[in-house]
């Protein structure tokens, strides 16, 4: 009897199991990928919520920031048109307001002359702290006295 050759059309176990293993890997690495930008993209919008509140404190002048208190952040922000969404957000959002006097720098200590007829310069160097229960920041502060 002759042999029949069989050819057979179609993927062997090791071609479809190598095809398996190459589309896991690449949805792994989409995946990771996804994973990292997500935890960016929350990092990113966690600083700019804090720039945002740095801002507010920067810009009240000698209002906050040069004295210890605790306030809501609609007091804080009450000069900046925004959304009342926004506003409304920042009525819940309690924040302590601590500043620690680092030194104060007289330029009359620094003259030859105590007799001298102009005026001193006085100036504050302090570090205001901004906390909530959702996040902190620093910020160097010099008053001109």
């Amino acid at each position: 009897m002759a042999k029949r050759h069989l050819s057979h059309r179609g993927f062997t176990l090791i071609e479809v199991m190598v095809a398996v293993m190459i589309v896991s890997v690449v949805i792994a690495a989409l995946l990771q990928m996804r994973g990292n930008t997500t935890h960016k993209l929350q990092e990113l919008k966690k600083t700019v919520k804090t720039t945002q509140y740095n801002s507010f404190l920067s810009s009240a002048d000698d209002k906050y920031g040069f004295n210890s208190s605790s306030l809501d952040l609609y007091r804080l922000a009450g000069d900046f048109e925004m959304e009342s969404d926004l506003r409304r957000k920042l009525k819940s959002i309690k924040t302590k307001i601590t500043y620690e006097k680092i030194e104060v720098l007289d330029s009359n200590d620094f003259g030859e002359d105590d007799n001298s007829t102009t005026s001193s310069i006085i100036l504050e160097i302090g570090k205001t702290d901004l906390k909530s229960k959702d996040f902190s920041l620093s910020l160097m502060r010099v008053k001109l006295q």
